[in-house]
């Protein structure tokens, strides 16, 4: 069997087996990989930076003792130092490279990890769809003429491709759950703090976004989990630790489960009936695992909760845009696409005041969801409200282009004040997802569901319940169909 067809098979787990076991070298790995990232660039463009050389480099000197020895790796074009290389985020400014790495990507190397590339992004992370005006169209690697998702759709396309075993990710409003649901992937959002974002940053959309990976398996999810987790001095807080390793969670039956289900858009827009299928779906694999499920309702997670939460959206893309500016030496508004212009506009006119209400709100509302649903072990719900959608269908058109070419134009943002003016942005930016805020994760990894842990910092809950749903349903056998190897 070829290299690339073993790299193409096999999770990050497995491949370090091989490599511990000297069945494969690194260089062999990287090597293929490499190929294997050319090949299918032209199909997927999901690559920002290309890492060739130095990823050569280290497979040569690798530990090959280490946990994920010579497993090939991606890191994302956002929200990371990544020391001598740019990264973007998915935008036109001037790329920031860093004299450091970020923390996160020190535990990845110390773990025998080999970056190989960065992966695409939507500019700053802020679209559901992997698209810029930067970097074009990252598509699906299962059907190229769609959408991998986003904002970690580069990512997930390099995973769901075969090019890596898995990829780092990061998720604030779905980052990293939309495309796993697009790409048939294991996508866990994290519990705040668990792996610090330091020295970039302290917390990122007021502590909404977490960094962990997108994954063929959930033991790799967990592993990866496990090599990353944990304070640094820096960080201003942190995850409540685990009872044990988080593998070991994944490796273990997770019992007898108390399961909720939730079926609703907090918009009240509607969800595909092959969306609710999936659900329905995982709902019955769940029962064949021995679990007990029972349907909820959850009114006060609403189109006023979404609202608030596209309202800090913006005011951290404010935030953001400023301190580029500052970065770069000038204003950088003309650089970023008209849909970021308009949000950091709209950011910049909230008052500090209404802000902070804003997230008291929130939080209040976080804590009332964490109450209702403690008596189940972990909720389901839909994570996008429709299959993947073809590239460029969330691209404003006729009248929505209209609006926003006169919203930017004009200088219209106030517009955004008026309650059914932002209830009409949120739809036609939010409609592809069902959009609530917490720690979720997918917990069957069929396509388009996911699940929620009730308890803060239970991820291991989580990774036990998906291994199961995992192992019945037989989907981590599975590959895109995309220049399979021979």
């Amino acid at each position: 069997m070829s290299v690339e067809r073993v790299l193409w098979e096999e999770d990050a787990t497995g491949l370090a087996g091989l490599v511990q076991k000297g069945e494969l070298s690194p260089q062999e790995l990287v090597d293929a990989a490499i190929a294997r990232a050319e090949a299918t660039r032209p199909d997927i463009n999901a690559i920002a930076e290309p890492l060739y050389d130095a990823a050569r480099a280290r497979a040569r000197t690798v530990d090959r003792t280490l946990p994920l020895a010579g497993v090939p790796f991606a890191l994302k074009d956002l929200g990371i130092g990544l020391k001598g290389v740019p990264i973007h985020g998915g935008s036109r400014i001037p790329a920031f490279t860093a004299d450091y790495n970020s923390v996160m990507v020190e535990r990845h190397l110390a773990a025998g990890l080999i970056p190989i590339a960065t992966s695409t992004s939507p500019e700053h992370g802020l679209r559901l769809m992997t698209e810029s005006a930067a970097f074009g169209i990252t598509r699906n690697p299962w059907n190229t003429g769609h959408t991998t998702g986003g904002s970690s759709g580069g990512a997930a396309a390099l995973v769901a491709a075969g090019v890596v075993p898995a990829a780092h990710a990061s998720d604030g409003g779905g980052s990293i759950r939309v495309p796993s649901a697009c790409s048939g992937l294991v996508g866990l959002k994290t519990s705040r703090g668990r792996v610090p974002l330091t020295p970039l940053t302290s917390e990122s959309w007021f502590g909404m976004v977490v960094d962990h990976a997108v994954a063929r398996s959930v033991r790799d999810s967990a592993l990866l989990l496990d090599l990353t987790h944990g304070p640094d001095p820096l960080s201003p807080y942190g995850a409540p630790a685990p009872k044990g390793s988080f593998a070991a969670a994944a490796a273990r039956d997770p019992g007898k489960l108390r399961l909720a289900v939730y079926r609703k858009s907090p918009l009240g827009l509607p969800i595909s009936a092959e969306t609710l299928r999936a659900l329905d779906t995982a709902i019955a694999l769940a029962r064949e695992g021995g679990h007990t499920v029972e349907e909820i309702d959850l009114p006060y997670i609403g189109r006023d909760f979404m609202a608030d939460f596209c309202k800090t959206v913006t005011s951290a893309v404010a935030g953001t845009i400023r301190a580029e500016a500052l970065r770069v030496g000038r204003g950088v508004l003309g650089d970023v696409e008209r849909a970021t212009r308009v949000l950091a506009r709209f950011g910049d006119i909230i008052p500090a005041g209404e802000l902070y209400e804003i997230l008291q709100r929130l939080n209040a509302t976080s804590r009332r969801l964490i109450a209702e649903t403690a008596p189940y072990d972990a909720v389901l719900m839909p994570i996008i409200a429709h299959p993947p959608l073809a590239c460029g269908a969330m691209d404003p058109k006729g009248a929505d282009e209209l609006i926003e070419n006169l919203l930017d134009k004009l200088h219209l943002t106030r517009l955004l004040r008026i309650k059914s003016f932002l209830g009409q942005l949120m739809d036609k930016s939010l409609w592809f997802t069902t959009g609530r805020r917490s720690r979720m994760s997918p917990a069957s990894r069929r396509s388009r569901c996911r699940c929620m842990s009730p308890r803060p910092g239970d991820e291991e809950t989580l990774l036990s319940f998906a291994a199961q749903m995992e192992k019945i349903s037989g989907w981590q056998k599975r590959r895109a169909p995309l220049k399979v190897p021979g």
